[in-house]
This record gives structure tokens, sequence and C-alpha cells, in this order.
């Protein structure tokens, strides 16, 4: 069910086109004056341009001419408007050109926006990247951390068929979690030895901290606020019987396989495995059992180990 559901999903623009323009040919066959009635077809056209680029908004467009055509040949409809065929075919000639000309100028006015809006992406992307190398370079053990949990993140979330939009919001949240610590301290952060309480109330305040640092932000990144705030949430909350976002599921899952398996000041990093059993022995309480699953394949197939 649930890939049904993310196939209707990823194509619900092309299910609304075509619902629209099967909508628009089914009254066409109904009204009386009929040549009129062919503007209601730029529609359809006018929708595929915007959300779906030029090739599938002169695919609706042909559509749209074919069905004109075929329907006046087959009924006679033409013989209401024109005398003979040849001025029909012209007419309709005219018509599915200006319809052509249409679709190729929206779609090509869409693809240019989407690909400025690509590029943005990509920049704010590196720009993520490389603040998040100047905010580890500080400390060497835990260098490259956020990348690693974002490529994991990422994987994570593209096995469990997320869309493009979700997945962009874990990976901004991924390369940000620990931004917070900023404010803390990296000393602090690598105590080997025990923590005072009012140490520790300090140290996990520090998702509160990135999460108000990012929304300072806004724009694009307000969206993983919510999971850089709950990244170190348990998977339930027992005092309020709510689950945690699944970004922040799936961020924080990452975020602990990275911290078991890495080396630290006060320990040795662990095997792949072992990682996965400490992970395994919280899961349904700390971790989303079912994320946790998924990282298992993941590893195990990076691995080519059964675990």
């Amino acid at each position: 069910m649930e890939k049904y559901k993310k196939v209707v999903f990823d194509n619900f623009e092309v299910f609304i086109v075509g619902i629209i323009l099967t909508s628009i040919a089914a009254t066409h066959h109904l009204v009386t004056d009929k040549i009129p009635f062919l503007n209601f077809y730029y529609l359809p056209v006018f929708i595929a341009g915007y959300y779906l680029g030029r090739r599938k908004a002169v695919m609706t467009a042909f559509a749209s001419i074919l069905f004109t055509f075929l329907y006046a040949l087959t009924l006679n409809g033409w013989q209401s408007n024109y005398e003979t065929l040849s001025e029909f075919i012209s007419a309709l000639a005219i018509w599915g050109g200006f319809l052509t000309l249409s679709a190729i100028l929206v779609g090509t006015l869409s693809e240019q926006k989407e690909e400025k809006i690509e590029e943005l992406k990509i920049a704010y992307i590196g720009v993520l990247e490389i603040l998040s190398k100047y905010l580890e370079s500080g400390d060497p053990l835990t260098k490259s951390h956020s990348i690693r949990v974002a490529e994991l993140s990422i994987k994570i979330a593209e096995a469990m068929l997320l869309n493009d939009d979700e997945i962009e919001n874990i990976r901004a949240a991924a390369l940000l979690h620990d931004i917070g610590k900023v404010e803390i301290g990296i000393d602090l952060i690598n105590k080997s030895v025990d923590l005072t309480e009012d140490e520790k109330i300090l140290v996990d305040e520090h998702t509160e901290r990135g999460a108000k640092l990012i929304e300072l932000a806004g724009g694009i990144l307000k969206h993983s606020v919510p999971l850089v705030l709950a990244h170190h949430d348990h998977y339930i909350d027992d005092e309020h019987g709510r689950k945690i976002p699944l970004g922040a599921r799936i961020l924080s899952v990452a975020d602990a396989y990275d911290a078991i398996v890495s080396d630290r000041p006060y320990r040795i990093g662990k095997e792949p495995w072992q990682a996965l059993e400490e992970l395994q022995k919280s899961a349904g309480s700390q971790f989303d059992p079912q994320v946790v699953d998924v990282l298992k394949g993941i590893v195990s197939q990076a691995h080519s180990v059964n675990f």
C-alpha cells in the first residue's frame, strides 16, 4: 500500500493534468458550441507546463489536438462550424499551433525556474557542508561527523521512499544537528570524566540552542528546526505519548550509529555489528525499530556481512 501511495504522491501533478484533460474532453463532447470550448484545453497545458516541464506540456497539447481531431473526424463534429473538412483542419492546425507554442513557452519558463532553484539548493547544501566542517575543525575526533550522519540519513530516507523535499530537510538538519555545541564548547562535549549535573543540563541544551540558531536563518531551513530539536528525544515520548517526527527518528539513529563506531577521547569506536546490536537493544523505546531495520540492511550491504 505504501508503495502505491508513493507512486500517487510522486506523480500527483500527472494525475491532476490527466483528470482535468479527461474532464474537458468529456465535456467537449456534450457542449453545443464546440469551437469556443477549445480554449479550455489551455488549462491542462498550462498546468502541465508549470508543474511538469516542457516535454509533458507538449505531450498534453498533442493529446488535446489528437482528441479534438479524432472526435471531429469520427462524429463529423466539424460540420456544424465548417463547410469542408479542409477548413476544419486548417482551423485546427492554427489552434493546435498556438496550443503547442503555449506549452513550449510555459514549460521552458518553468524549467528555467527549476534550474535556478536547483542551483540555489546545491549552493546552500555546499554552504552547510562548509559550515559543518568549520564547526568541527577544532575537534579532530568528531571531524566530518555531521557529513557522515547526513550521508547515512539520506540513505535511510531514500530506502524508506521519502520524497525529495523530506530528504533535503533531513540533509540540512543532519549537517547542522550539532550546531548548538558551538555555544557549549568542544572541551565540555568531549569531557572524558563524569559530568556534573549542571554540565549535563548544559550539554543537553545543545539541541534547543541549535534549533534556535537555525530558526534565525528562516527560509528553507525552517523545516529542519523540529528535526534538530528532537533528534536526541526518544522514539516514543513517554510523558506525552507521542512519536517524534520521522526525520528526527532517522537522524537520531544515524547520529547514534556514527557516534558508536567513531573513536572518542574516552573510548575506541566499535565495529558496525556491535553498533547495530546496541541500537537494536533500544529499538522500540529510544529508537524507531523500522529505521533501525533499514539501517541494518544498509550497513549489511555496505560491509557485505549478514548481521
